[in-house]
Formats: structure tokens, C-alpha cells, sequence
């Protein structure tokens, strides 16, 4: 059913406002200014390095696993499927959906735990939102003119504020972001579909992987026994996994179904007109109904206790911050050991931030081959890690 939002949505003058970009952009062409960010994150370096970052699953382990950029992809697949029944602007949601993960690290939520505690010894923090931001304004340099991808400040807030909210007092480097406003429905919607997508995702893969076993999933996840059901009588002959995989497909459309419709009633019942009005609101108004986030957090429990938690990807999440960690301190202690690129950013951002940085943009392989590497050359006495190194860093003028 589609529905008519399209008054408190990013459109007209709203748009035109959530268009301005640090510095001049060429507009010869017919692309709205949200298909250009996305035509400017697609070809984004930090972009294409998402097929080589942890989901939830290496890839190593299997082809057939999600990476952090099959996912994506997933997630956009909702995020437009969600914004076009309720009549919002498409363009700036697929945006966000595809920016969404660009500021994660290696080997996912263990590599951000990790860099996290490695930066609070420093009194400072990892955030992957605050990181993607750093991404598409500082890191990125695809242009003669300036730094980073100038997206819209409407794709901007997007990136900051999509999952959660920041305080102008906590942050006040944030504050043209609107940090006492609510978001655009179409940023509100990115982190629920980033949730029905790996939901889904996440118990296939489980199952794939040889962990999770279907019929334990559908004693256990409501929402998932009921879709099996349906399928099961729709297809009484058909194989247990092909079953299983129609039920992924119900679940994932009955979460999307009450999105829109919760999303639409939430507008209706506000008396919402504007976007103004939208910003202006005490909470949220893309949420699930009460009944579809029970379901979302029984779900999302069982998958923390029988898939995230378990004791293989316990084992290797593991072995992930150790060589995160590692790999910090030896740069911290060894900052001459960084690439020479890195050294004028260190005397405005520290030594710490950067050598997070650095850390943050690579992919689990090419972090795997830095590991062998410093362990190898520090075997071989050709370097120290001890933190003498700090020293050196003072030499350089990087301290």
C-alpha cells in the first residue's frame, strides 16, 4: 500500500536547503544533488573496501558468507523499498542506506571494540558514525578542488545522526548537523532496515555456517516459526532448507510491511505536515509496531546467545582485537613504521587518532598481512615494538 508523506518528507524547499555542500559542485546534469552523494559513495574508495570487511563472518571462511558491502546492499534493498510506499525522497535514503557501514573497521564490531579501548587509554573514542563523517569529508581525495566527497549537509546529518542522537554538548564540532532536532524520516528509517536486513541475513548465514540449526531457530524465534509455518503448508513436499528460506523471506517482508505501515500511522496520528514538524518531535517516528519490536528483540537475543557469542566466532572475534591492539601499539610506539602520508595529519589530530585511522580503513586481509609483517620484522630485530618508539615519534614531530 503506498502512502502519501511526501509533505514531511525531503522534497521542494526542504531539499534545496539539505542540498548545500561545502564547495561549488558542477549541476549540468539531470541528477538530483542526493544521486550525485550516492554516485560519489558508490565510487568511493572506503566504499569498495566493504567487500573486504567482516560482517559477521571472515571472509575466509566461506564465499557465500555476507561481507559489510553484500550487506549494504541488503540494507539499501529495504531502506528504498520502505521510503518509496511511504512516498519519501528515495534518492537521499539509498544515499544513506549505501553510507550507512562506511566507517566501520576490520573484522566489525570486534575491531571497534577494540580500536575503542585502544583510544580511551588516550581519552578518546571510536564511533563508526563519527568515523564515516571523517571518511567523506577529510579521507577521501577524489578531487582537485578539495578533501573529501563535499556531500550534502542533508547526507551528512544522515551519516551522524541515522542510528542514534548526538548532544551539541558532547559534540559540538556536530552542530550544523541539527543535534537538537529530530532526523528526516528517510535518515530515521536506515538503522530499522539495517536491522530487518541483517536479522534476516544473520540467520542464514548462521545456518549456513553450520552453527544454527533450523529447527532450534523456529523453537525459539517467534516470528520465524510463524513464517515457516505459512510456508511449510504452501509447500509441504519441498526440502527443509528451501523452506527455510521462503520463511526468511516472509519474516523479512512482515517486519518491512509494519515498518511502513507503523511509520505512516505514527505521521497520521502526530499531526505532522512538515519536515519542520517531524524535526520538532519528541521521539521518533519510524519505529516498529509493539508487537514487531518484541519480535525484533527476541530475535536479536537469540542470535547475541546462539550466533555472535558462540565459541568459534567468540575464538576468532578474539584473535581480531588482539591483532588490532597489537597493531596499534606498535604503531603508536614505531609512528616512523606509518606511511609517510599520514605524518602531517598527526600534528593536528595526534598520534593516537591517526594511527586509528590508518587501522580503520583496511580491509581483514590487508590488516592480516600488516600483522605478519610487523610480527615478522620485529622477530627478526629489525624493528622494537617497546615504547621507546615514543621517542622517535618526538623526533619526527609527531608528539
Amino acid at each position: 500500500m503506498m502512502h502519501h508523506l511526501q509533505a514531511v518528507g525531503v522534497f521542494g524547499e526542504e531539499a534545496r536547503k539539505l542540498s548545500a555542500r561545502d564547495f561549488p559542485a558542477p549541476s549540468s546534469d539531470d541528477r538530483t544533488s542526493f544521486e550525485r552523494d550516492r554516485d560519489r559513495v558508490v565510487q568511493a574508495r572506503a566504499f569498495r573496501r566493504l567487500a573486504g570487511k567482516t560482517q559477521v563472518f571472515t571472509s575466509r571462511a566461506s564465499d557465500h558468507f555476507r561481507s559489510r558491502l553484500t550487506h549494504t546492499i541488503e540494507v539499501v534493498q529495504v531502506a528504498r523499498h520502505v521510503a518509496s510506499a511511504l512516498g519519501l525522497n528515495t534518492d537521499l535514503t539509498e544515499t544513506l542506506a549505501l553510507v550507512h557501514d562506511i566507517g566501520h573497521p576490520p573484522f566489525g564490531h570486534a575491531g571497534e571494540r577494540a580500536l575503542d579501548e585502544c583510544l580511551q587509554r588516550y581519552g578518546l573514542r571510536f564511533d563508526h558514525n563519527l568515523h564515516a563523517l571523517r571518511i567523506v569529508e577529510r579521507f577521501e581525495q577524489r578531487y582537485a578542488a578539495h578533501r573529501g566527497l563535499n556531500l550534502t549537509v542533508g547526507a551528512r546529518e544522515g551519516i551522524v545522526k541515522h542510528s542514534r542522537d548526538y548532544s551539541v554538548k558532547e559534540h559540538p564540532e556536530l552542530a550544523q548537523y541539527f543535534l537538537d532536532c529530530r532526523p528526516p524520516i528517510e535518515a530515521q528509517l536506515i538503522d530499522l532496515a539495517d536491522e530487518i536486513a541483517y536479522l534476516t541475513a544473520d540467520l542464514d548465514d548462521g545456518v549456513e555456517s553450520g552453527i544454527l540449526e533450523i529447527r532450534h531457530i523456529r523453537e525459539h524465534v517467534g516470528i520465524l516459526r510463524r513464517s515457516y509455518a505459512a510456508m511449510e503448508r504452501a509447500h509441504p513436499d519441498a526440502e527443509e532448507k528451501y523452506i527455510f528460506h521462503d520463511a526468511l523471506h516472509a519474516m523479512q517482508k512482515t517486519l518491512i510491511l509494519d515498518l511502513i505501515e507503523t511509520t505512516a500511522a505514527n505521521v497520521r496520528q502526530s499531526g505532522a505536515k512538515t519536515l519542520a514538524d517531524i524535526r520538532a518531535m519528541p521521539d521518533r517516528v519510524a519505529v516498529f509496531s509493539p508487537q514487531a519490536e518484541a519480535e525484533r528483540v527476541e530475535e536479536k537475543q537469540y542470535l547475541y546467545e546462539t550466533l555472535y557469542t558462540c565459541p568459534a566466532l567468540a575464538l576468532e572475534y578474539s584473535k581480531a582485537e588482539e591483532v588490532v591492539k597489537e597493531l596499534f601499539e606498535f604503531w603508536v610506539n614505531e609512528p616512523e613504521e606509518l606511511p609517510e602520508a599520514y605524518f602531517e595529519d598527526v600534528k593536528t589530530e595526534g598520534l593516537a587518532r591517526v594511527v586509528a585511522d590508518y587501522i580503520a580503513g583496511m580491509t581483514d586481509n590487508f590488516i592480516l598481512l600488516q600483522f605478519a609483517e610487523m610480527r615478522r620484522r620485529v622477530r627478526s630485530g629489525r624493528i622494537s615494538s617497546s615504547p621507546g618508539g615514543v621517542e622517535g615519534a618526538a623526533s619526527l614531530g609527531l608528539l
